[in-house]
């Protein structure tokens, strides 16, 4: 698992080049700062790559700042206690099963829920350095896939057409995520995607 973490380290650092050119380049346009908490709130689906990072990033947690840590595992507990009632998939293992529906059904029920990952009290996330890729791709506007993204709502306000492109983003072009998850794929089993809160509150700790 230690050379799957160095590739995912490599692909966060690849990512995180390419989010801050981005916000070069969009200077003020660009509303995400220290305690904005536009896109932490609701679940969303991670991927395995995103589960097994959030994981290693609680146990780094709990072994420098186990306050901090116990804080966020009663939120972690507290919100899945909440989403696991109609979750769509299997509650037990946190995956998500294969019916849209159900899914965007689920996500608009719990919109309001706050990450649990999210400090109440500083607005700041606990796990910043191992956050999931659609946080840190939140904000500007994106390509993914040769599919174009608006950006946030609370950015690029009163913008020009001209200007949202000339910052649009493409994090991954090289498609490192992918080939980890495929990799995973091909070492563990098919892939899923479960929520921020059963990997923080009820998944083992290596998320595996």
């Amino acid at each position: 698992m230690i050379a799957i973490d160095r590739a995912d380290d490599a692909l966060l650092e690849a990512v995180d080049r390419a989010l801050a050119d981005g916000a070069r380049r969009a200077r003020a346009h660009l509303a995400c700062r220290p305690g904005c908490t536009e896109c932490c709130i609701g679940p969303f689906p991670i991927s395995r790559l995103d589960a097994l990072r959030l994981a290693r990033g609680r146990a780094r947690l709990a072994a420098c700042d186990r306050v901090r840590a116990a804080e966020l595992l009663a939120r972690a507990r507290s919100a899945w206690a909440r989403l696991r009632v109609g979750f769509p998939g299997d509650p037990a293992s946190g995956r998500i099963g294969s019916e849209p529906a159900a899914e965007m059904a689920f996500l608009e029920r719990h919109a309001r829920l706050p990450c649990p990952a999210l400090d109440p009290d500083s607005g700041l996330c606990d796990l910043y350095p191992w956050r999931p890729l659609t946080c840190r791709t939140s904000g500007p506007p994106l390509r993914l896939a040769g599919t174009d993204l608006e950006p946030c709502r609370l950015c690029f306000v009163g913008a020009a057409p001209s200007e949202v492109e000339a910052s649009r983003v493409e994090p991954d072009p090289g498609g490192l995520e992918d080939a980890l998850l495929d990799r995973l794929e091909a070492e563990q089993g098919p892939g899923w995607e479960t929520v921020v809160a059963f990997v923080l509150g009820a998944c083992r700790a290596e998320a595996g």
